[in-house]
């Protein structure tokens, strides 16, 4: 490690892995950071921003994330891992910025010795208006760009991903991060690699790639014809020009991590949402035309406000309505992400039977297993018993807290999602040690849905706050849970 990486002033001590990626590519145009959930992509990314910026070589930072999690950039990935020393200014993208929100954006352009970074969520590259502001703030600096979960422009045809490119071109350094760079196939990389350097994998067009590296056949249907993939060849060459620009980090491979790694992904209300939300909560009263709800204690309320956040709620006539709501969806994005067994904490029955229905139509039918109240009592350990099989297909366990937080060994996961959380604190603590017990032998990442602005929030909190009583009650210390 050269002299400058070794006195570094770094603002958190990093581990091996994340040091052994700044040595060898802080410096490098273009790389790819191919890291799994958990093991601390942002640190490394953030403190090879400020290496560059400290040596000069750029002054400005564009980050592009998906929807559920650009906005953690800037409330807490960022002020957590820039070094002390930097001086910054951000600015959150908008398409309809408020007044503050657009001086924000302004100040970007402003000459000044400080890094500029700018945060946009991936669909803002889908609009014009969104393609030509990046645009004007690339050209306006030096910058540094980076996609954060860049499986997002895996898609070539899709607008996202050849605007991606087209404005890449603009920036100096270059970036990609994401844990599974193949959800789908070999060729979901062409797309990623082409926003670096077409000079990457050697090829310019998606066609001449997927000519290379997959087998196929000639097919008609009726008056079409296209042609089908039946397999994939020259993977090891494949490997071999992703090893020149790209790190690759496991979990299993950071022996240094700590047992529970934690995150969350921001889930934006619907309009649907957002008005049923505003009635109950100012007038204890929501109106649909398919009925109406109505509370009649606060306890009552808050927890009508929590369904309708998590995208239903109970009529006062006992219909249950959907609302149109983004967290299903939110939630196939960290699936996608991942690899391997997963369990996921839902509150209402509704909503882990909407779970199951979502990854059985996508996974297949034995790949999903509901085990709350309703589950028949002969089912419950034999769920646990597929479950914890490696070789059986059921990957993913959608669970209540209530039901299965207790008492159950399901190490054969270590991604937890909690789609819902309650204000009960042990059973917040006993579903977590359902996957982080004896048996375990990788770190394990938690993951919670929360809506910014509601009851959500206030749930969040109110677990925080159990959990620095019972800090100075008992004496020891007790992880919190939330980033």
């Amino acid at each position: 490690m050269d002299e400058f990486l070794q006195r570094y002033p770094y603002k958190n001590k990093p581990f091996l892995h994340q040091e052994a990626y700044l040595t060898r590519f802080w410096e490098k145009q273009v790389a790819a950071l191919f890291s799994e959930m958990g093991t601390g992509k942002s640190f490394m990314l953030i403190n090879n921003l400020a290496m560059l910026y400290d040596q000069g070589h750029v002054n400005a930072a564009l980050i592009i994330a998906p929807k559920g999690v650009y906005r953690n950039w800037m409330d807490t990935e960022i002020p957590k891992h820039m070094p002390e020393h930097i001086v910054y200014r951000m600015a959150l993208w908008s398409p309809s910025p408020k007044k503050a929100e657009r001086e924000a954006l302004d100040k970007l352009f402003e000459i000044s010795e400080d890094l500029k970074i700018l945060i946009m969520n991936i669909e803002a590259l889908s609009t014009d208006k969104g393609v030509k502001f990046a645009s004007r703030y690339l050209l306006a600096h030096d910058a540094f760009m980076a996609i954060d979960e860049s499986t997002t422009i895996k898609t070539h045809t899709a607008a996202r991903a050849k605007n991606s490119v087209k404005i890449g071109k603009q920036a100096k350094y270059k970036r990609i991060m994401t844990g599974s760079p193949v959800t789908k196939n070999p060729l979901d990389l062409f797309q990623q690699c082409m926003f670096l350097d077409p000079r990457c994998l050697g090829h310019e067009s998606f066609y001449t790639f997927q000519a290379r590296y997959a087998v196929l056949q000639e097919r008609q249907l009726a008056t079409h014809s296209f042609k089908q993939i039946l397999g994939f060849r020259h993977l090891e060459e494949l490997r071999e020009k992703l090893d020149r620009f790209s790190f690759r980090v496991t979990k299993d491979e950071c022996l240094d991590l700590p047992d529970k790694l934690y995150a969350k992904r921001e889930v934006d209300l619907t309009e649907e949402q957002a008005k049923a939300y505003k009635e109950m909560r100012l007038m204890a009263l929501a109106l649909f035309k398919e009925g109406e709800v109505s509370t009649v204690n606060a306890l009552t309320q808050i927890m009508r406000l929590h369904q309708i956040v998590c995208g239903h709620v109970k009529l006062d006539n006992g219909t249950v309505l959907e609302l149109p709501n983004n967290r299903i969806k939110e939630l196939m994005n960290i699936v996608e992400e991942s690899d391997g067994k997963m369990i996921i904490w839902a509150n209402y029955r509704h909503d882990i039977e909407a779970i199951k229905l979502a990854l059985s139509s996508v996974y297949g039918m034995n790949s999903a297993a509901a085990y709350y109240g309703d589950t028949e009592t002969n089912k419950r350990q034999e769920i646990v018993n597929d479950f914890q099989d490696p070789n059986n297909p059921l990957r993913f366990f959608i669970g209540n807290p209530t039901t299965g937080g207790y008492g159950l060994t399901l190490t054969a996961a270590n991604l937890v999602v909690y789609y819902s959380n309650s204000f009960d604190l042990e059973k917040r603590l006993q579903s977590e040690d359902r996957a982080h017990r004896i048996g375990q032998t990788k770190n394990v990442t938690y993951i919670d849905l929360i809506s910014p602005g509601t009851v959500d929030e206030k749930i969040v909190k109110s677990l925080r706050d159990k959990i620095n009583i019972a800090t100075q009650v008992m004496g020891e210390e007790l992880k919190s849970w939330l980033i």
